[in-house]
């Protein structure tokens, strides 16, 4: 690990540098009065200052639709793996953390190799938040800062930006860096500053437990009035789900193309909150209720996914349900909340 510092104008020259010669460069970029991450064409594009961006980086380590593999009908198949190289630019920590949590649940059991192929090939730059968003609560979720897992963290200290480079990757980039020198003691104070502030401002959903006591919550309350009640405003939409950095469900399906000879096999994204997710065979539906469905989202957050990967609650407080739901209904805090009021975790 090395931690070096670079003026803003060295900064800019450093991403220039990358779109000049790295094959493909993605960043957060301004779109109206909001963000996303899009095809970075020039350095002014770039926007670090951002509060939260609409849709997480999870659709580049998991697309929203992507092939699998090619097929003849009544013959051979062939896997298509199509990672190709790509730096993403302005990652926020919990963003990472979700990341971090699909690398985990992806090389579990079944090693997903299709994504993890991708993944291999993403270099990722971090970067500490500068402008806190509405609904942010990552400071309840443990995420406000993030340790591991990115290539390269940026954090801007006022005149000049703190890099700190983790991976053989993020070293290889340094290579356009030139005019970067070692940190500072005072840089690293400052660097300190910024993390400090950040565990502080970062929470606009103030969660009145701590994130390790969620599953025990749950456990306790999968008869609680809270599900009906809110799932009485819900439409099933699944813009929490679609917004979400850490929901990884998918749906396989099989297209046959109009030569009825040749097909692909194809994988999109799921969500639990749509009416038919929970459909099997035989028209089966074990989750027709709204209610079930509304409990399942809190309940695969805060208990399920931590069963598989040690603890980790799969919500890092980005906020993106609370601002993407119309019924105002999906802030998670709100609800653990409301479980906490008449529950005994003791």
């Amino acid at each position: 690990m090395s931690v070096n510092t670079v003026s803003k104008d060295q900064f800019k020259q450093f991403v220039a540098a990358l779109i000049a010669s790295e094959p493909s460069v993605v960043g957060v970029q301004a779109k109206g009065d909001r963000f996303v991450f899009d095809d970075l064409k020039s350095a002014d594009a770039l926007r670090l200052d951002y509060d939260v961006s609409i849709l997480s980086p999870r659709k580049y380590v998991m697309p929203q639709k992507e092939t699998l593999l090619k097929f003849e009908v009544g013959g051979d198949c062939q896997s298509v793996q199509d990672g190709k190289p790509l730096i993403l630019l302005g990652v926020h920590p919990y963003d990472m953390a979700a990341i971090n949590q699909m690398d985990e649940l992806f090389s579990q059991d079944e090693y997903d190799t299709h994504y993890m192929c991708r993944r291999r090939q993403i270099t990722i730059i971090a970067c500490d938040v500068v402008s806190p968003s509405k609904n942010v609560f990552a400071s309840s979720m443990g995420t406000a800062t993030v340790q591991h897992g990115y290539d390269m963290l940026l954090t801007d200290v006022g005149e000049s930006i703190i890099v700190e480079v983790r991976t053989d990757k993020g070293r290889v980039l340094m290579n356009h860096m030139p005019a970067a020198r070692p940190a500072s003691e005072d840089d690293l104070a400052k660097r300190s500053a910024v993390w400090e502030k950040n565990q502080h401002v970062l929470n606009k959903h103030v969660l009145e437990c701590k994130p390790s006591y969620l599953p025990k919550l749950l456990e306790k309350n999968y008869d609680h009035p809270v599900w009906e009640e809110k799932a009485r405003l819900c439409y099933s939409c699944g813009s929490c789900n679609q917004v979400c950095p850490t929901c990884y469900c998918f749906d396989v399906q099989d297209v046959v193309n109009w030569d009825m000879k040749t097909g692909s096999r194809v994988r999109v994204w799921d969500g639990c909150l749509l009416e038919n997710f929970a459909t099997v065979a035989g028209d089966h539906n074990f989750r027709k209720n709204r209610s079930s469905r509304f409990r399942h989202r809190l309940y695969r957050k805060g208990k399920y996914v931590p069963g598989k990967i040690g603890g980790q609650i799969a919500c890092v407080g980005c906020g993106r349900c609370i601002t993407a739901c119309t019924a105002d209904i999906a802030n998670p805090v709100n609800v653990y909340n409301q479980l906490m009021e008449r529950t005994d975790i003791g």
